[in-house]
């Protein structure tokens, strides 16, 4: 029975996760196929860069809702699976079934399932994110820094049971930015408000 309910809170977590809300909300307001502008890339800071920072902001809001939102639903099923949920929302947005399993790189969706597991484990990795985004201007480098900050949070509050999790979310985030740890090291990597 454990396992059925881990099954249902991994696939309602995974397909929460898989709604693409950057290209719903582009498509919606007639900035064109988000797919198509900047790095491909469904989340926000792709959207940004369709000069929309309105619109940017609410991809940014709703990716993290729906990060809460699958930890929400799972901790309503009986058992301990909230972090499970979390985890299938990850990965449903970062490999949605929908957009043949081309995503975003889950930064904004792991922060609603921090603040979904607990708020303390959220708040450092916001002031993470936000703190190094500051202090580089670099949109990858503050998402890195937050999902490594994750699991420690977890364990530094008290909550060593979603560090393993937080841990594989975080291995699956800096993967999914390979390519800008390479522009970070060939000193390429773009600036949030840079001119082109």
């Amino acid at each position: 029975m454990n396992a059925a309910y881990l099954l249902e809170a991994l696939i309602a977590g995974y397909l929460l996760g898989s709604v693409p809300f950057g290209l719903i909300l582009t498509r919606l307001t007639g900035a064109g196929d988000l797919r198509s502008i900047g790095s491909g890339n469904i989340g926000a800071t792709n959207v940004l860069r369709t000069g929309r920072k309105g619109l940017a902001a609410a991809t940014l809001l709703l990716d993290l809702a729906k990060g809460a939102a699958a930890v929400w639903l799972a901790r309503h099923l009986p058992g301990e699976f909230a972090a499970a949920g979390g985890f299938g929302a990850v990965v449903g947005h970062c490999f949605p079934v929908w957009l043949r399993f081309r995503g975003g790189k889950g930064v904004a969706t792991l922060m609603g399932v921090c603040l979904g597991l607990a708020w303390p484990i959220g708040a450092v990795y916001a002031a993470v994110w936000l703190g190094m985004l500051a202090l580089t201007r670099t949109s990858s480098l503050g998402g890195m820094s937050a999902a490594v900050a994750a699991p420690f949070a977890a364990l530094a509050f008290g909550h060593a049971d979603f560090a393993p999790t937080l841990a594989v979310l975080c291995a699956l985030v800096l993967w999914l930015h390979r390519a800008n740890i390479a522009r970070l090291r060939a000193g390429t990597e773009p600036k949030v408000g840079a001119k082109k």
